[in-house]
């Protein structure tokens, strides 16, 4: 079986490196991939948006599956140019993707099918917006309408940061035409949990909960980030927890777009806030995220390529989906000044020495190969060092031990990942 991964961040290290270690998987594409996704695929120099060019790349290497990481081909349509072509593809087409796509559209979804979510309203005129907000208690939460790699929600504990919010959402444009829209809503109090499950169209089989960590410095100060690491499984979000969201948010949520006309196929994510009342629907994802993979992914006992497959052919329900009873930490290593300006092109040192550890896997997000054979960091969040362990401290301590080994110019982490978890 030859599989294609779109894509070149840890998340897509770690689908390559899960799918191969499925059984009927003989040949790995990335495209564009990483210095990580090197070691266990064939990189592919071809952008994760250039749709034509990974089209003909399928069908000129009769790729049996292809797997999208990232959300934009997804927001742009790759699913729909695939299956016009007969090509199997895992992933939403672009209407249902719109439920990463348009946090409105995503909350017409929610109020269609009943689902718990926060109170909320949506505007495109800033000057609207802004006399909506005088009028409201705080905190509220302001987002960009569209997709913004997970940095496009800020929490206004008062009018001035609710209003530099629209500023730069609306007016300075740094999220583009995501802000053209926004949507404000009440905030929510509890702990965050993430719930992704595979989709089939009407088969709906859940992983393990994650708690991802957004803000970028210890104690949960400093900016959001597209997340700085994440653990697995959740104590405020047992088996009991994860089967509630299924059938109060993500089943209702893939009814409801089933009854627009096109089924719902692949990566339905939620992100749900555990509050007094329950779980409540923050937001969709429509693909795996990131680095919440980098935790699921090893704890998977079943066959990720029999489960891709059967979720595109729409035979979900035959395949099972079993997780281990062992926890998973990941801790994203981030280059200096992220998610701000940062610099690029440094040597990583340490590598082989963390991946040697037992149980530890270091997933590549953003890195690429020197011409002298090093590996050199090449974006904001480079690395995702994943453990395992029977339990969750053996697994956190066995993370940090690898990522004491690795070290380049201006490399920071957060030392408390997990630190909700067990009371750590």
């Amino acid at each position: 079986m030859k599989i294609l991964v779109v894509g070149g961040g840890g998340r897509e290290h770690a689908l390559c490196w899960k799918l191969a270690r499925s059984r009927d998987v003989h040949k790995i594409y990335c495209a564009p991939g990483n210095a990580g996704t090197a070691q266990v695929a064939e990189n592919v120099p071809i952008r994760a948006d250039d749709i034509d060019a990974l089209r003909l790349f399928a069908e000129h290497q009769k790729v049996d599956l292809t797997v999208v990481g990232p959300e934009k081909p997804l927001i742009d349509g790759i699913v729909d140019a695939f299956e016009a072509r007969g090509l199997r593809i895992f992933g939403p087409s672009r209407e249902p993707a719109l439920l990463e796509g348009s946090k409105a559209y995503a909350k017409e979804i929610m109020r269609r099918g009943n689902i718990p979510t926060a109170a909320f309203a949506v505007f495109d005129d800033a000057a609207q917006a802004r006399d909506y907000l005088r009028a409201q208690l705080f905190p509220l939460v302001v987002k960009a309408d569209g997709a913004a790699a997970g940095k496009g929600v800020v929490i206004a504990r008062d009018f001035p940061e609710a209003d530099a919010a629209i500023r730069a959402m609306m007016e300075e444009r740094v999220f583009g035409a995501s802000g053209d829209r926004v949507v404000i809503e009440e905030c929510l109090e509890g702990e965050e949990a993430s719930v992704m499950a595979f989709v089939d169209g009407d088969t709906v089989a859940p992983m393990i909960a994650v708690q991802d960590h957004k803000r970028a410095f210890d104690g949960d100060q400093g900016p959001n980030t597209g997340g700085m690491g994440a653990y697995a499984p959740v104590p405020v979000a047992p088996e009991s927890v994860v089967n509630e969201v299924v059938k109060k948010i993500i089943a209702p949520a893939v009814d409801a777009v089933r009854e627009t006309g096109i089924p719902y196929k692949g990566v339905l994510y939620a992100g749900v806030m555990l509050t007094a009342d329950g779980p409540k629907c923050l937001e969709f994802n429509c693909r795996f995220g990131d680095p919440e993979t980098q935790v699921v992914l090893p704890l998977l006992e079943s066959d990720l390529a029999d489960i891709l497959t059967a979720a595109a052919d729409v035979e979900l329900e035959k395949v099972p989906v079993r997780f281990a009873k062992r926890s998973a930490v990941c801790v994203v290593l981030a280059s200096g000044g992220y998610p701000g300006d940062y610099e690029t092109g440094k040597v990583i040192h340490g590598l082989d020495a963390a991946a040697n550890l037992d149980a530890v896997a270091v997933f590549h997000a953003g890195t690429k190969a020197g011409e002298n054979g090093e590996v050199l960091t090449d974006g904001g969040r480079v690395l995702g060092v994943t453990a395992t362990g029977e339990t969750f401290p053996e697994a956190r301590e066995r993370c940090y031990a690898a990522v004491s080994r690795i070290s380049y110019d201006g490399a920071f982490y957060r030392s408390d990942i997990g630190h909700r978890a067990h009371g750590v």
